[in-house]
């Protein structure tokens, strides 16, 4: 598992229209370190030489490095998550030089933890003192609901964002149906990149440049045992081929060869958008987190009926223990059940139906590209 997803945005990358090729062979990404730049590229007479000055080394990096701000953005069907990177090592000629409007930018963003009604700043998942680009500096993780991108576009308009920048680095569904919106509301154009290659170099980067601390990803010990379960952390050392589950709105389950090599071998439309939709219908909740916590209070089996309410216990032939969930929401065609349930319940059995159903389809997919090390699930909640 990986914590989080946002994180799995790209600043740079190359363009592809297509998720994967039409005959399911696996897609090759550019190798690292051929990326075309959306601000700035290099020239061949910019590239520093053997008889470089440390002088003229500092002046050609800052001439292919893309100007301040730098931001990556991920549009998703049900959330925006926009990833900035704060500097750390600001020198004091570089202050002087600041334009007001940077500064304003880099203040409001790291100043705030909350951005209008819907926009949060999640500081936990803030990565610290990275390197990127010669650079040193904080990573930040925001997000907000996608049908609020207007008033984002608003705010970057008021804030003369496209004085800054003309291009924008964006990946998912949105980056394509809202890039219109984008030229016409905030006079920025979109550098398009697709989101599967950004999702995996993303998970690689990530695992490179976080070290010490919790590891970004993780596993459980004894899954099945309430009171021996314990999370771990996961290393992605020599982890190909793996399996690679993109949870957002809905759900693509990826074959990863290596750090350039993948196909798509499926999806599924139940996702995390599915997940929230059914709270918001059964529960009345409104917001991800709401679900979330009310499922983290309810009881499934009042809602499933379990292996145990057909059988009377283990169906001991094949291995099915009582608990198991037999039919998703099956005590819920009888009237007293119905009468019995609460909300927490009902939040709680979606996210079980919703998890089990992608747990299945992860299995077969495994078993159908002989994939028996590593899986990995990636959310993003949309």
């Amino acid at each position: 598992m990986c914590s989080h997803s946002g994180r799995s945005m790209a600043f740079n990358g190359r363009q592809r229209d297509d998720d994967s090729s039409e005959d399911g062979t696996p897609t090759k990404l550019p190798r690292p370190g051929n990326e075309t730049n959306a601000s700035a590229g290099r020239a061949a007479s910019d590239r520093p030489t053997a008889n470089s000055t440390p002088r003229q080394r500092i002046d050609s990096v800052k001439k292919t490095r893309p100007p301040f701000p730098w931001f990556g953005m991920d549009i998703g069907g049900t959330l925006v998550k926009l990833v900035y990177f704060e500097p750390k090592d600001i020198t004091a000629e570089e202050e002087q030089e600041e334009v007001e409007n940077l500064k304003s930018i880099r203040r409001y963003l790291t100043s705030n933890t909350a951005y209008g009604k819907t926009g949060i700043r999640d500081v936990h998942l803030e990565l610290k003192d990275l390197t990127m680009c010669g650079r040193t500096g904080n990573l930040h993780f925001i997000r907000f609901p996608t049908h609020d991108l207007p008033a984002f576009l608003q705010m970057g308009r008021n804030k003369h964002f496209s004085s800054l920048h003309t291009t924008l680095c964006a990946t998912g569904g949105g980056a394509y149906k809202f890039e219109s919106d984008f030229r016409t509301m905030a006079d920025l154009q979109l550098h398009k990149l697709d989101e599967l290659d950004c999702l995996i170099r993303g998970v690689v980067h990530i695992n490179s440049v976080v070290s010490g601390g919790l590891s970004e990803c993780y596993y459980f010990e004894n899954p099945t045992d309430p009171d021996r379960c314990v999370q771990r952390p996961y290393t992605l050392e020599n982890p190909y081929p793996l399996l690679l589950v993109n949870i957002g709105s809905g759900v693509n389950f990826l074959a990863v060869y290596s750090e350039s090599e993948y196909k798509r071998v499926s999806g599924t439309s139940l996702g995390g958008g599915t997940f929230l939709g059914l709270c918001c219908l059964l529960t009345g909740c409104s917001t991800f987190e709401e679900a979330l916590e009310m499922a983290s209070r309810g009881e499934s089996a009042r809602v499933d009926k379990l292996v145990r309410d057909i059988y009377g216990g283990d169906y001991e032939r094949f291995g099915l223990p009582g608990w198991a969930v037999a039919s998703s929401f099956g005590n819920m065609m009888f009237k007293e059940k119905r009468e019995s349930v609460s909300k927490e319940d009902l939040a709680r059995a979606t996210l079980v139906t919703i998890t089990n159903n992608i747990g299945s389809i992860t299995k077969l997919c495994a078993l159908n590209e002989n994939i028996d090390g590593s899986c990995l699930w990636v959310t993003s909640s949309g």
